[in-house]
């Protein structure tokens, strides 16, 4: 259990952007046409002529880029187990040596085929120019990049915290009144009292020791089945929840304690305070490659617990809802007079946990 969020942690923390995915190849380039369209505006003569003159510069920078991104694709893996600083320090360095070689390449070309000039600059004027520019875009970009690594780091370690603080908070009085209950039965009903202790021991289990960020939908709903039973034992025919979730493919990835939280307010906040008690309903619903769960609960005309637990259980699972799918899934809370639901709305994610 001790290794576990350090493997996680590993999985998490990325030094250096994915250099092999096509949206970082098209900030790369976005990037460099950039550089390359102020390189000439800062060199443009009024008598010349702008789009030629960017054009060369566009053909060489974006070279540069390309080729720059090619290589840091390839090497990536191998930067990161060096750890954050000799990552970034020996990037920079790998990327300048790319720069002076393509600068090289270039006015050699350049040379031999004199007739199609397109460098009106000496060769020591050339290879220190480049590397000058080089130099300051290479280390502002390396700076960018630190600052958003430990950004990212801040939030993974931050949403770490907030997945132990959550499988840490077990209501206190849902222990006491699981004790009492099973502490009743063992005169009454022995046989139940000890599936009691066992389904009891399970959830514990569940929630505290579990040792990773995602589980699959189909191990969520049996966590939040063994709750269910367990409060079922002392509110008795008062709770009655309805399932209805036979559409949702169950090895779907979603992450971890993400149902009972929401089963354990609907109860705690709803249920308990109706006199005869409710239905919880549970619909899911499957739609192309998105997931929908509603979970909904009647709540007590007047009667109402503090609340501040209940966002902390929502704010909590749409932390790690953005930190596991992006801006692609969603919490939404319908608060009305009478009943009180929230929907889940995540992609669909099969595959081994």
């Amino acid at each position: 259990m001790t290794a576990a969020p350090e493997s996680r942690s590993q999985d998490t923390q990325a030094y250096l952007p994915d250099f092999c995915a096509a949206s970082t190849l098209f900030i790369v380039l976005l990037v460099a046409e950039l550089v390359a369209i102020a390189l000439t505006l800062a060199a443009h003569d009024s008598g010349g002529q702008f789009l030629v003159e960017l054009s060369k510069t566009s053909f060489f920078i974006l070279w540069l880029a390309l080729l720059g991104t090619a290589v840091m694709c390839q090497i990536k893996s191998r930067l990161e187990s060096t750890g954050a600083t000799r990552a970034f320090v020996i990037g920079f360095i790998v990327l300048e040596v790319v720069c002076l070689l393509i600068a090289e390449v270039s006015w050699q070309l350049t040379r031999i085929f004199a007739e199609s000039t397109i460098i009106h600059d000496t060769h020591s004027n050339f290879i220190l120019r480049t590397f000058a520019i080089s130099s300051i875009v290479i280390a502002l970009a390396m700076r960018y990049l630190y600052i958003s690594s430990e950004w990212r780091r801040s939030i993974v370690l931050e949403a770490q915290a907030r997945i132990s603080a959550l499988q840490a908070l077990i209501r206190p009085h849902f222990l006491f009144n699981s004790m009492n209950t099973i502490a009743s039965l063992t005169r009454s009903d022995p046989l139940q009292a000890e599936e009691a202790v066992e389904d009891l021991s399970d959830l514990l289990r569940a929630t505290l020791s579990s040792p990773k960020d995602m589980s699959s939908l189909k191990q969520e709903l049996e966590t939040a089945a063994i709750y269910q039973r367990i409060e079922k034992l002392r509110l008795g025919d008062r709770l009655s929840v309805r399932w209805d979730i036979g559409d949702l493919p169950m090895r779907t990835r979603v992450p971890n304690l993400t149902i009972q939280p929401l089963l354990e307010n609907a109860i705690y906040h709803g249920i308990e305070l109706l006199p005869d008690g409710g239905e919880v309903t549970v619909t899911g619903r499957c739609d192309g490659k998105m997931l929908e769960i509603e979970m909904s609960n009647p709540v007590a005309a007047g009667k109402a617990r503090d609340k501040d637990g209940n966002k902390m259980a929502m704010n909590n699972i749409q932390q790690r809802f953005d930190l596991a799918y992006g801006g692609r899934a969603s919490v939404e809370v319908d608060d009305s007079d009478e009943r009180f639901a929230v929907t889940l709305r995540f992609p669909e994610n099969q595959g081994a946990v």
